[in-house]
């Protein structure tokens, strides 16, 4: 069975969670771009939903499978939001962001009742870290929000390389919010919560991709089945 296989079942338990009238977040990336298929595939069926993307790129999917789609300016809440992770350790603490979408990705998940991630079971780690944490920035006083970053980190006992993303024409990517990332190759976060707090307050910092008290289940795919990870 092949990863994409795997990515796809864990979407297929997710959609089963989606209940007619749902207001949903829609996540971004592969496992999420699964999700966005198989509930466009019961939209065709008759259910009826509407959902928030949370990039230009789920957008277009989502537009592509048929389901209707709204903006938090026109809904109050989501009454449930289903993404992927690229880490998810045991207290449901994420790190999200490779794809680039953390921005809209956090918005819609904090604007959400429930959230489920899903994910291939590789993606389950025993502490958070190993994945290149995203941080995005404004180009504006880059060198002054580096050194700001590099001060938190030595404060919170982690330490590592921090590269500005590069899209495929070698220019810095840029976000659909117009900002650049900047991935912190950190190897382990002994305590993310903390880590998470500390670079909220550094004013050149839009959003980071960790993910703090937001997924309530996590579904993981893997050789032997499902598995669905509750929050403690």
């Amino acid at each position: 069975m092949s990863m994409d296989d795997l990515k796809r079942q864990a979407a297929a338990r997710a959609v089963e969670q989606v209940r007619d009238g749902m207001k949903l977040g829609l996540g971004t990336g592969s496992t999420a771009k699964h999700f966005v298929e198989l509930l466009g595939e019961r939209v065709k069926a008759g259910l009826k939903v509407v959902g928030v993307p949370t990039s230009e790129a789920t957008r277009a999917d989502a537009e592509r499978c048929g389901v209707l789609l709204t903006t938090l300016d026109e809904v109050d809440r989501l009454d449930l939001t289903v993404d992927g992770a690229d880490e998810i350790d045991p207290n449901l603490e994420l790190i999200k962001g490779g794809g680039g979408a953390l921005l809209r990705e956090k918005i819609v998940a904090a604007a959400s009742d429930r959230m489920i991630v899903i994910a291939d079971e590789s993606k389950w780690v025993p502490a958070l870290g190993r994945f290149p944490l995203p941080i995005e920035v404004i180009p504006f006083g880059l060198g002054a929000t580096r050194r700001a970053i590099e001060a938190v980190f030595a404060e919170n006992g982690v330490s590592g390389q921090m590269d500005v993303r590069k899209a495929k024409d070698g220019h810095a990517f840029v976000t659909d919010g117009g900002h650049w990332i900047i991935d912190a190759h950190l190897g382990r976060i002994p305590d993310s919560p903390r880590l998470a707090a500390a670079l909220n307050s550094i004013p050149g910092v839009v959003e980071h991709g960790l993910f703090i008290g937001l997924a309530r289940t996590a579904v993981l795919a893997g050789p032997q089945g499902i598995r669905v990870v509750e929050r403690r």
